[in-house]
């Protein structure tokens, strides 16, 4: 695999911290862009928030009445009691425990660490404290603890900056989540392999702008 060693990359995440195939796609990325910078190819991520339910309450409720609403009862069981989805990627994902909430300060968090170089730790951190961990990720509290955690000093991204990138993303004729766009053109959606993510990282050719 060839690599230009002096250009910069970059690859577009367009995602949501409540969304599993966010996660699990951003895992596959992660483990792709591990073994591609190997290579000695620098390559960035850079974080497009979008938000599933953007109107959301930040109080939180469980996601089982969240899949209740959506899908009746019984799938809402279903789905609460499935410990399989990501297992084959070493996740743990509990349905049962997650509690749906609005992602937008979470989403100023990574856009914060990202600023600081950390934005792949934090973002990680997030979806695992979601899925895993069964903790609110929109209290401020909760916030401030795992940007601790990580290292990352919160502020930095204002909420009117973080509302202008979520604008952006749905002017751009983002729907659904996640995408990821290379340098180069290269567009992938859904959860892909971590061999797919391996051949459009193959593919970079532009250098990131300054």
């Amino acid at each position: 695999m060839e690599t230009n060693r002096t250009a910069r990359h970059r690859v577009e995440f367009f995602y949501d911290l409540v969304c599993v195939h966010s996660y699990l796609g951003f895992t596959r990325l992660s483990r792709a862009l591990e073994q591609y910078r190997k290579t000695g190819a620098e390559v960035d991520v850079a974080f497009r928030p979008f938000q599933l339910v953007p109107n959301e309450p930040a109080a939180g409720r469980p996601l089982f009445e969240v899949h209740r609403e959506g899908f009746g009862e019984e799938m809402a069981r279903t789905i609460s009691q499935d410990r399989s989805f990501g297992a084959q990627d070493g996740l743990h994902v509990s349905f049962d425990r997650a509690v749906f909430t609005n992602t937008f300060d979470a989403h100023r968090l990574v856009a914060a660490a990202a600023e600081q170089g950390n934005g792949e730790r934090m973002a990680e951190r997030l979806f695992r404290a979601y899925f895993s961990d069964g903790l609110n990720i929109a209290d401020a509290e909760t916030l401030r603890t795992l940007s601790e955690e990580v290292g990352v000093r919160p502020g930095g991204v204002s909420a009117e900056v973080l509302r202008e990138r979520l604008d952006r993303v749905h002017e751009a004729g983002v729907t659904s989540v996640p995408l990821f766009v290379f340098d180069g053109g290269a567009a992938l959606s859904g959860a892909r392999s971590t061999d797919a993510f391996l051949e459009a990282l193959g593919q970079l050719v532009s250098p990131v702008a300054d």
